[in-house]
């Protein structure tokens, strides 16, 4: 079966090292602060000023005027600060957040990355992902493996406008965790129940499939 999204957090969170400054990027993303491994020193940083994003809150916790950059309204852990954007994207741009996570609409095979707009679509812009893609050398793109007609997301060339080029060398969809090498995506896991040939149908980029590739396990 394809992973849930709090499946797909609790993977990615996996990834978090103690003393990371991590970027949580909207959709999806957001959820990984759900589930930071207990005990574990991680500061997470949102984009329009707060370092120190706790997880979201509760209803008695909740406060309105505490928000990310996705404007979900999330909570500051102790030691957290609050500063202007400026600020936050002279972080961002100095290569001070050791992992950022972002959605996508698309991958491509040479580490480009679509994820700020579809033609005919209402568009917001591009946001504080132009930024952390030029910015991080850490980035983990979570999404679906394909779109909800069935269309691959993970492609020879993006077809999408990029958001940045040669930036992103790990993927995980709800159904696998890739890593791009080479001009390919190297399939290094596999969702619980869901078959390599599965995946190899959806993945209309090169793709190389090891011997023996294990499945997640979730608790």
């Amino acid at each position: 079966m394809a992973l849930t999204r709090e499946q797909m957090a609790q993977r990615v969170a996996r990834e978090m090292q103690d003393g990371f400054y991590v970027n949580l990027g909207i959709g999806i993303p957001t959820l990984v602060a759900n589930y930071i491994p207990e005990g574990m020193e991680v500061m997470l940083q949102s984009e329009n000023g707060l370092l120190g994003m706790g997880p979201f809150p509760t209803e008695d916790t909740i406060d309105a005027d505490m928000i990310n950059a996705g404007k979900q309204t999330v909570t500051a852990r102790i030691g957290a600060s609050i500063f202007s954007s400026a600020e936050s994207f002279a972080m961002i741009r100095g290569g001070h957040v050791d992992l950022t996570v972002l959605g996508a609409f698309e991958v491509d095979v040479h580490g480009n990355i679509a994820s700020w707009m579809i033609p005919g679509k209402l568009v917001k812009g591009m946001g504080g992902a132009m930024d952390l893609v030029a910015g991080a050398e850490n980035i983990i793109v979570i999404m679906t493996h394909a779109s909800k007609d069935g269309e691959s997301k993970l492609l020879s060339q993006c077809s999408l406008p990029l958001t940045g080029a040669n930036c992103i060398k790990r993927v995980l969809t709800d159904l696998a965790y890739l890593e791009i090498e080479n001009g390919a995506f190297v399939l290094k896991e596999r969702a619980p129940g869901v078959s390599v040939e599965e995946i190899v149908s959806k993945t209309a980029g090169k793709l190389i499939v090891p011997d023996h590739v294990p499945e997640m396990h979730f608790q």
